[in-house]
């Protein structure tokens, strides 16, 4: 499979891949709110819904059968640490968006994990080739600790962005806060502005 390469992104942000305050590590860290919740793909299912046309339910073999593509990324955790050329596979955000058909109205992006998580966006921030459902990490499936079977990644924004254990997204006419954006993180995000906290 051909890997799309977009590790320079950070060019439309920053002077250096190497966001302010970030130091480069090999290692994969794994950090959640409170650990790795449960699964099964024979019950799971995906849904997007809210300011759509046409609300959509997935299974776990439905899902991963969608058109998807491999990309060579770079993730930035809000703790400080960066992992360059990162290899994730799956579906990307805008041809989620394309099935589902986003109205006029969406403007903010929520989304919702199997435990409880959310994290928000604005829509513009997600209509990026470069937002992935992942449930692919470096040739092998995407392992559970790192938000398996499936998370998001957001390679321009801190990875707290990226929900992990994603199973559902909400298109929203207004904007609301995730999990962490309520406890004082950024709501924007943006590494290369060290947007960390409120």
């Amino acid at each position: 499979m051909s890997v799309r390469d977009v590790t320079d992104l950070y060019e439309e942000f920053g002077d250096d891949r190497l966001p302010p305050g970030q130091r480069e590590t090999s290692k994969f860290p794994v950090l959640s709110k409170s650990g790795t919740p449960a699964w099964d793909p024979e019950t799971w299912e995906f849904r997007a819904w809210g300011a759509v046309d046409d609300e959509r339910r997935w299974s776990w073999d439905e899902f991963t059968d969608l058109p998807s593509e491999t990309q060579r990324q770079d993730f930035h955790c809000v703790t400080g640490w960066s992992r360059f050329d990162c290899e994730f596979t799956g579906l990307t955000f805008t041809r989620l968006a394309d099935l589902v058909g986003v109205t006029e109205d969406a403007t903010h992006v929520m989304f919702h994990g199997l435990d409880g998580y959310t994290t928000n966006l604005p829509l513009d921030d997600c209509m990026r080739d470069e937002v992935l459902f992942a449930w692919g990490f470096d040739g092998d499936d995407l392992p559970r600790e790192h938000g398996g079977p499936l998370r998001v990644v957001t390679p321009h924004k801190y990875a707290y962005k990226g929900a992990k254990w994603v199973d559902g997204v909400e298109f929203l006419e207004e904007p609301e806060r995730g999990y962490w954006e309520k406890r004082g993180y950024s709501n924007t995000a943006d590494p290369w502005n060290e947007e960390r906290y409120s």
